[in-house]
């Protein structure tokens, strides 16, 4: 059988919570430069954003798909009622309905089942019981992105065939692996980064919980792409820093993606496609 991935570009997308948008601004210039690709891998909301991406990766698309984000509102993915707080104390499996997110989702992706979308798309998750990263290439697409988006204890487990499955974050969140496996030779890495500037520590359980993520997200794109140096191109988009925004703040998605389209545009006149750094605001600093 022959592997239709091989010698191709992949784009490869983390998660982040708000941090999203970050990734709809670096995809903006990407297509603006005409740099697309032939196979898409997504992570928590890397997934979303890699999914609505592979099922209409133009400019349109992304044009679109920011006019979601800039339309979002944290109660809209993150609707914290009195039901679940209660459920806390009577074995509820998460503070957060995902019906917001579920919704979000069928309102706006263009295709059905994975294997619909106009370029192949692949969404990693993380096995509850196994620990096991799970890639997710065909069938239903909202399951596979909301078992990608699936942050432990803000959202219930989701079952998909006989798994139950969570964020990607917890076993592989910047999946460059899984675009390696796919046979991908060259990886265009679309990080988040974490908010380094912060004045004092996130003020909620969520936030907290979406800070930590996105340190172990930075912690383990580092961590790959020192062990695939030299093994097959990876070029990584600076993400933003200084950062002081929240990711558990959806209120700043336009200042996120024009701070973003900013920046890639700058990198990329620099000669960002040519080089394969792996950004110092991925490692471990405080603004």
């Amino acid at each position: 059988m022959t592997d239709h991935t091989a010698g191709k570009t992949a784009f490869v997308l983390a998660g982040g919570g708000s941090f999203g948008a970050i990734q709809v601004g670096m995809l903006r210039e990407l297509v603006r430069n005409g740099i697309q690709p032939e196979l898409v891998v997504g992570s928590s909301v890397g997934a979303l954003n890699g999914a609505y991406f592979a099922g209409n990766p133009t400019a349109a698309g992304v044009a679109r798909l920011e006019s979601i984000w800039c339309g979002l509102q944290r109660q809209e993915i993150f609707p914290l009622t009195l039901r679940h707080l209660v459920g806390l104390f009577f074995q509820s499996p998460s503070l957060v309905d995902s019906g917001g997110l579920r919704h979000l989702v069928e309102r706006h992706l263009p295709y059905r089942n994975l294997e619909n979308a106009a370029i192949p798309i692949h969404i990693t998750a993380t096995e509850l019981l196994s620990g096991a990263s799970v890639r997710l290439s065909s069938g239903p697409a909202i399951e596979a992105i909301l078992a990608s988006c699936a942050i432990p204890a803000a959202f219930a487990p989701v079952r998909v065939g006989e798994t139950y499955l969570i964020d990607g974050a917890i076993a592989s969140n910047t999946p460059i692996m899984t675009a390696v496996e796919l046979g991908a030779s060259r990886l265009v890495v679309l990080p988040t980064g974490f908010a380094c500037a912060l004045a004092a520590p996130p003020a909620t359980v969520i936030a907290n919980a979406l800070h930590a993520l996105n340190l172990l997200i930075a912690h383990q794109l580092v961590r790959d792409l020192e062990q695939l140096a030299g093994q097959v191109e990876v070029i990584t988009v600076p993400p933003l820093c200084p950062l002081s925004v929240s990711p558990y703040d959806f209120s700043r998605a336009h200042e996120l993606i024009e701070r973003a389209a900013e920046s890639t545009h700058r990198w990329l006149d620099s000669g960002g496609m040519t080089q394969q750094r792996i950004p110092g605001a991925l490692r471990p600093h405080v603004d």
